[in-house]
């Protein structure tokens, strides 16, 4: 038979305090204790529980980094089209065959294709690093998902506000 008991964190102070004593034990811990209150803690960051390894920056990386790739497609396959129709058929026909869903897969299969695919994924590369370097505007995207997510949050507490007083009006 299986037991366990249940002890609260505050009986474990050893294994994982509920508050550190010094920042420097816990270089992890983002909060910091306020001298005036020493029972509140000062917390600079949200902790977002279950990324693993990556933090949600690492993993909105990994996702912008696919969609270069993506965008560098794009671009090549645009250039392609008015000046290489040839390469543009190959370059169509093998996305045809691979997923773009993981950028880097992609070109490593376009290496291994032939070396018309190589110039083709080493021209993808040039694109991608280009664009993410000089083209791409992070400032309008931080912008953009601020506003996204303020407008997203107005418009669902409305909706909700105005359907529960709806409901309740009723009665």
């Amino acid at each position: 038979m299986e037991s366990s008991a249940t002890l609260p964190l505050s009986q474990l102070p050893f294994v994982y305090p509920a508050t550190p004593r010094s920042n420097k034990a816990y270089p992890f811990w983002p909060c910091k204790r306020r001298s005036s209150q020493p029972t509140r803690l000062h917390c600079n960051k949200m902790y977002v529980p279950g990324f693993g390894e990556a933090s949600p920056e690492a993993k909105a990386a990994k996702n912008l980094h696919n969609f270069f790739t993506y965008v560098a497609v794009k671009i090549v396959a645009a250039q392609l089209e008015s000046y290489n129709p040839e390469a543009y058929e190959e370059l169509i026909e093998f996305l045809g065959r691979h997923s773009l869903n993981d950028g880097d897969k992609f070109c490593a299969a376009m290496f291994r294709e032939s070396s018309r695919h190589k110039n083709l994924a080493l021209r993808i590369m040039e694109v991608r690093s280009a664009y993410c370097k000089n083209d791409f505007e992070w400032d309008n995207l931080k912008r953009l998902a601020l506003k996204m997510v303020t407008e997203s949050n107005t418009r669902l507490m409305t909706e909700y506000v105005l359907e529960t007083s709806h409901v309740e009006s009723e009665k």
